[in-house]
């Protein structure tokens, strides 16, 4: 099989890294209840990470590094093109030298950080306005409200109508503890 090269911003890998590894993490609260029991509650997903490790070899191969590393120092997130895993928008989190470089040989390894821009949730205003959940939202006196349904969160209400999840507490005084929601609650969204 052959894959297409590693991207990241205007970066081409030459030849793609030897391993990688995709962490996906899910964020869980636990909640006690009587005899001894539990639980357990979904803070929603948090960001994916791609770590990997490669070599460049042969003629130019410490230019190289230092072109990757010159990529690293740019303080914004860029598009990152992997030949397996999807094309996302990430922070060139870590880059680090395996050994002391040569020439002509560079061990390296690499951390990427998926991100999803405030903002930037692939919703469009109109999409949300009236956008319901499970079992529904709406609208009233200018006032947006979501119905919570099993299995929600405020982050994922928050990303859903793209709000900050920072707003929909400042919205919601009545919830005083934003980690535990229940099922059938009203969530003002706007």
């Amino acid at each position: 099989m052959n894959l297409s090269p590693m991207r990241f911003k205007n970066f081409v890998w030459p030849h793609n890294p030897r391993t990688y590894t995709i962490t996906f993490e899910r964020k869980m609260a636990v909640h006690k209840i009587p005899f001894g029991r539990h639980c357990l509650q979904s803070l929603g997903q948090t960001r994916r990470v791609l770590r990997g490790e490669g070599e460049f070899a042969g003629k130019g191969a410490y230019d190289t590094f230092k072109k990757l590393a010159d990529v690293f120092y740019e303080e914004t997130p860029g598009v990152l093109v992997h030949p397996v895993w999807m094309t996302t928008t990430a922070w060139f989190a870590a880059l680090e030298l395996r050994q002391e470089p040569r020439p002509d040989y560079v061990a390296y390894s690499f951390e990427f950080w998926e991100t999803v821009e405030e903002g930037n949730t692939g919703l469009t205003a109109g999409a949300v306005s009236t956008a319901s959940g499970g079992s529904g939202g709406g609208q009233t006196g200018g006032q947006t409200w979501y119905t919570v349904v099993k299995g929600d969160t405020l982050w994922g209400i928050s990303r859903r109508y793209g709000v900050t999840l920072a707003r929909i507490i400042a919205l919601n005084p009545q919830i005083k503890n934003p980690n535990l929601i229940f099922v059938g609650q009203k969530v003002r969204v706007r």
